[in-house]
């Protein structure tokens, strides 16, 4: 098959595209290159079609989903940091740049899958969150929940393109995907931890460090990813794609120090410093995958010790 990956060559994109052309699938990637690079293909450079433009370009964009057999949706604008700092590009991006896609993808009726959030579940502190669940968000003028409004927005537009229109969309939810490639200044926090033990420099830890999180490698994620872009049981479908073991993010440093033998210290910041006025966070955000394990079989296989290892090796080189 052709598959168009809007975000191709970006942290998760680059690894999905590989996976395609390892088996045979032909690959057109757009990718601005706002949070992806190149570099992050050079595995695959030499049997993917790369073009270098934006989801918001309908002109590009409607000719190579024309010409694409599935669309694979990553592209959006995310982290913490850059929704926070940069919100009004971030809406565009994730609002308007998403409703273009599925609209193409409506026109010339390709079949899509639409990358969505743990986000989408807000302040809901529901141990585990299934896909089911309510969100609870925050205070609409408040950037920190910009992100999550406009991925829900993005899951509704699917949704109602398949119901109304029988678009054939899938939809996955990402927890804390981590893993090589993935860069920790947009606010990641595990590559940001590997990257600074790796320098025996200082682990910053915003808050108290209680604050319960789950990570997911990178690897285990896209091959949950392929299973429900391949399964026709997923059509209409939302799935929740991440590890369900918890770990505090004190503790995530402390590991973090240890596997990698460094001399760092821990510090902590205060949300007020690092963050700005008003910032929330939540204190625990643990996913059902329930749902996928029974319909599609898939379950994670790739513990923290080991993404810590992998992380650290990547960044290494």
């Amino acid at each position: 098959m052709k598959f168009l990956v809007t975000g191709g060559a970006g942290f998760i994109g680059s690894h999905l595209v590989e996976k395609l052309v390892g088996r045979g699938d032909e690959v057109v990637i757009l990718d601005n290159l706002s949070s992806g690079k190149r570099d992050n293909l050079l595995k695959s450079k030499e049997s993917v079609r790369f073009n270098q433009g934006s989801i918001l370009d309908r002109t590009i964009l409607n000719r190579l989903v024309s010409e694409s057999d599935y669309v694979v949706h990553l592209a959006a604008a995310l982290g913490v940091f850059n929704i926070i700092n940069n919100p009004l590009d971030s809406l565009k991006t994730n609002l308007t740049g998403s409703e273009i896609v599925l609209e193409a993808c409506n026109e010339f009726g390709k079949p899509v899958i639409v990358a969505s959030t743990s986000e989408i579940y807000g302040k809901n502190d529901k141990v585990p969150l299934n896909e089911e669940d309510d969100r609870i968000i925050g205070h609409p003028l408040k950037s920190r929940w910009s992100y999550s409004e406009a991925k829900a927005v993005d899951e509704s537009l699917a949704y109602f393109y398949y119901l109304e229109n029988k678009l054939p969309i899938r939809i996955v939810r990402f927890f804390n995907t981590v893993g090589p490639r993935q860069v920790g200044h947009y606010g990641m926090v595990v590559p940001r931890f590997v990257s600074a033990a790796l320098k025996n420099k200082p682990l910053s830890v915003y808050g108290s460090g209680d604050q319960i999180r789950c990570f997911c490698h990178v690897n285990d994620a896209v091959r949950a990813l392929l299973s429900v872009m391949d399964s026709d049981k997923a059509v209409g479908e939302v799935f929740n794609i991440g590890n369900n073991q918890q770990i505090s993010i004190m503790e995530l440093a402390k590991k973090v120090i240890e596997i990698t033998g460094s001399t760092s210290t821990i510090e902590k910041i205060a949300y007020e410093k690092a963050y700005p006025a008003g910032f929330e966070d939540m204190q625990r955000r643990v996913p059902d995958i329930s749902k996928i394990k029974q319909v599609l079989g898939w379950q994670p296989e790739i513990n923290l010790d080991q993404i810590i290892k992998d992380i650290a090796a990547y960044n290494s080189k």
